[in-house]
């Protein structure tokens, strides 16, 4: 396109001088004769004609082929030129313009110096060499590696000890691994203020993952501290980038591994196996207590509470008996015979009623027949009854309280 721009001014500059040297006037400066190419009915020229007219000519003038070319530039070779350096001013110009992204940020420079920082859309700067514009990124989450470092496009995963291992308050070595992920906040300050803001990143994250490591002991930094761990090490890490005003702000800190040393690892598996086998013991024993003792404790409420019901029976048993011997025994002062007497058949009767022998007198009728052993066996069937039915909980010792009340009621 700017081929035939430059082709078409060539053309019109051609034109105008072949006019001039023919001496013909335009149809606007000439009163009487008002066709555009001149009187005398002139017809208009053909355009290869001009063409050819304005390559000879300019083939004269500039390719040193004719003899009038020593004379110095003509005046159509120096208006030519005015219109060279009009149009590379304005392309000069032109590249000025440059367009930043949504996610960057433009800083401007002037003779290497900071000017000002752009937001995204068209802008216009001073072209080079005055001004410079660096583009930057600044909503892209980088990310960097301490301890290890992954290749891109590989399955490769290599660890570097010397940025690993480390020293725990107890004096024990771990090998800690930490992902870190940061994004730029000020560009002006990432451009200038550090020569390596990735490599001081990098540098200050190792700085301050072996301080908190080192406050902190083995056990807590391998199993339930490792959040906190990486929480300290964040907060602490973007303090010291703020004081060497790096311009980068730490969106996120992961604790990728933690672990012993290679060389002891295969020990320190056995102790961490030790210990979980201490804590399942641990808990099956305090499952088992707890299975264990509410029942112990329910079998206890309920001994004592029938060892309270048979105290109250016995204390009520003995009460009675004890008004039973008052009353009898103030019926014996009032008729001592009488009463000895009932107390001596009573007792016979109690003690002959559990034996399968009848005495009968001499005196009686020895043909009288009666079913004595189906009586005997039916009175002490329901003797027994009544007696299983009323103390069953302590036969034995309402048997040893009757024998004592019997001797007691005898004297």
């Amino acid at each position: 396109m700017f081929d035939h721009i430059l082709t078409f001014k060539y053309i019109y500059i051609g034109f105008q001088v072949s006019q001039k040297q023919t001496g013909a006037k335009m149809a606007w400066n000439d009163e009487n004769n008002k066709n555009p190419w001149g009187g005398n009915n002139q017809t208009p020229p053909e355009l290869d004609e001009v063409i050819k007219d304005f390559k000879k000519k300019f083939n004269t003038r500039f390719g040193g082929g004719g003899g009038s070319s020593g004379s110095g530039v003509s005046k159509a070779a120096k208006g030519s030129l005015k219109y060279f350096i009009i149009l590379a001013v304005l392309l000069w110009l032109l590249s000025g313009i440059y367009i930043v992204d949504p996610a960057e940020k433009g800083v401007v420079l002037r003779f290497g110096a900071y000017q000002h920082t752009t937001s995204q859309g068209p802008h216009w700067r001073i072209p080079y060499p005055f001004e410079s514009v660096y583009k930057v990124n600044v909503e892209q989450i980088r990310a960097t590696e301490i301890g290890f470092r992954n290749i891109q496009n590989s399955s490769y995963s290599g660890a570097v000890s010397s940025e690993s291992l480390m020293l725990t308050k107890d004096e024990n070595m771990v090998d800690v691994k930490l992902a870190v992920q940061y994004k730029i906040a000020d560009a002006q300050a990432y451009l200038f203020n550090v020569f390596n803001p990735e490599l001081t990143l990098s540098h200050v994250v190792q700085s301050v993952i072996r301080q908190v490591v080192g406050d902190n002991t083995m056990d807590h930094v391998l199993t339930t501290g490792r959040e906190q761990v990486a929480q300290e090490v964040k907060a602490a890490s973007q303090g010291l980038l703020n004081e060497y005003n790096t311009g980068l702000i730490i969106t996120a800190v992961t604790m990728q591994d933690a672990q012993p040393p290679i060389q002891v690892k295969a020990s320190f598996d056995d102790v961490v196996k030790a210990r979980e086998d201490e804590q399942r013991y641990i808990n099956e024993a305090k499952a088992y207590a707890n299975d264990i003792v509410p029942k112990a404790r329910g079998a206890s409420q309920r001994l004592i509470a029938e060892a309270e019901a048979y105290k109250s029976q016995v204390v009520s048993k003995s009460e009675g008996e004890a008004y039973r011997f008052n009353q009898i025994l103030a019926e014996y002062l009032k008729a001592p015979v009488v009463t000895k007497e009932r107390l001596y058949r009573e007792t016979l009767e109690e003690v002959l009623g559990s034996t399968s022998k009848v005495i009968v007198d001499s005196n009686s009728n020895s043909l009288m027949y009666l079913p004595i052993d189906q009586l005997i066996n039916s009175s002490r069937s329901s003797r027994s009854s009544s007696s299983v039915t009323t103390f069953q909980d302590s036969p034995t010792t309402q048997s040893n309280d009757g024998s004592v009340l019997r001797s007691r009621e005898n004297r």
